[in-house]
């Protein structure tokens, strides 16, 4: 590829290294495969499994650590990111195989000893959070959870899609008009179930209505008044987390089309053009104000400084749109 600094970029964690060479570089499976099975033994996935408790979970809790209080004095701004459901979703979306949190019998441990901050919840069967439960549908997935218990959990988003066609995490406040945050993750976790499962015309339908709420706005803009969203919405920042950006939105977009088969919808072009304008002369992407709050150790570089994940992210949805083209909308 034409002005990437494709050796900046092997130069990294097989967490990422495993990528470049697949969607960049374009190597051999036998290459790639076999840096991405170097994940759970070296670097950045290892030290993930080596905090992992004896209990089966992160940080002694469900989405926030044991014990953790927001009021407490001295403690950390933001929300801490250590907790089970975080660091396996940041596992599964570096793409570890997971064999080895299944010889750990991950899945059962949290069966049997993770429960959810909301009610106490069973940690399978998930809370009423969409973002929440969109995470734990594709770590279910891909631990093996129990087929009747997972699709349950895929079958929630049908019952609390909204009539604009998203979602919205605040629902169980009253809340009926969506927000770009909760139908985002919501739509990734249902790709997630159809690209594990085959899935089901009814979810596919529920998935595709979300992807239209949020293409409806351009990605970025508000559909009242055709505002920006907020200046969040076109920073650029890993790990992505739970915020739609942007570029968090055209990364499912690009995974969506590949599996459907179809182009890109004209409608993201605003939104493609926000990733653009960022590209350095050199072919990299400077990090932007990451999220705050407690981690296990840092991924990725300060504010300011070069990407390799952001290079990584918006170089291949870049290519993806100059390659297949966009479509008008359906």
């Amino acid at each position: 590829m034409d002005g990437v600094p494709l050796d900046w970029l092997l130069d990294s964690d097989p967490a990422l290294r495993w990528q470049v060479e697949r969607d960049l570089v374009g190597a051999p499976p036998a290459t790639w495969e076999a840096t991405r099975a170097a994940i759970p033994t070296t670097g950045f996935g290892a030290a993930l499994l080596a905090r992992q408790d004896p209990d089966g979970q992160w940080d002694a809790g469900a989405y926030f650590p044991g014990g953790f209080d927001p009021s407490a004095p001295g403690a950390e701004p933001g929300q801490p990111w250590t907790a089970t459901t975080w660091t396996l979703t940041t596992l599964r979306e570096w793409g570890m195989d997971p064999g080895p949190l299944r010889d750990r019998r991950t899945a059962q441990l949290l069966d049997e000893h993770a429960r959810w901050e909301y009610d106490g919840l069973p940690y399978w069967d998930g809370e009423v959070d969409c973002c929440i439960n969109a995470m734990t549908l594709a770590n279910g997935l891909w631990l093996g959870v129990a087929e009747a218990r997972t699709e349950r959990l895929a079958d929630w988003f049908l019952e609390h899609q909204l009539a604009d066609g998203g979602w919205n995490c605040e629902w169980v406040e009253g809340s009926i008009r969506s927000s770009v945050h909760s139908t985002l993750n919501a739509v990734k976790g249902l790709l997630d179930h159809e690209r594990a499962t085959g899935g089901r015309p009814e979810l596919r339908t529920a998935r595709r209505r979300g992807e239209e709420f949020l293409l409806e706005r351009g990605l970025i803009r508000r559909l009242s008044t055709g505002e920006l969203l907020g200046d969040w919405v076109v920073e650029q920042a890993t790990p992505f987390r739970w915020r739609h950006t942007a570029l968090h939105a055209l990364t499912h977009l690009r995974a969506a089309g590949l599996h459907d088969g179809t182009a890109p919808d004209a409608r993201a072009a605003e939104a493609v053009e926000t990733v653009l304008r960022r590209r350095r002369a050199d072919g990299t992407w400077v990090q932007d104000a990451p999220l705050p709050g407690k981690v296990w150790f840092a991924t990725d570089v300060n504010e300011g400084e070069p990407s390799r994940w952001l290079t990584l992210h918006a170089t291949r949805v870049l290519d993806w749109w100059d390659r297949t083209g966009p479509a008008g909308p359906s």
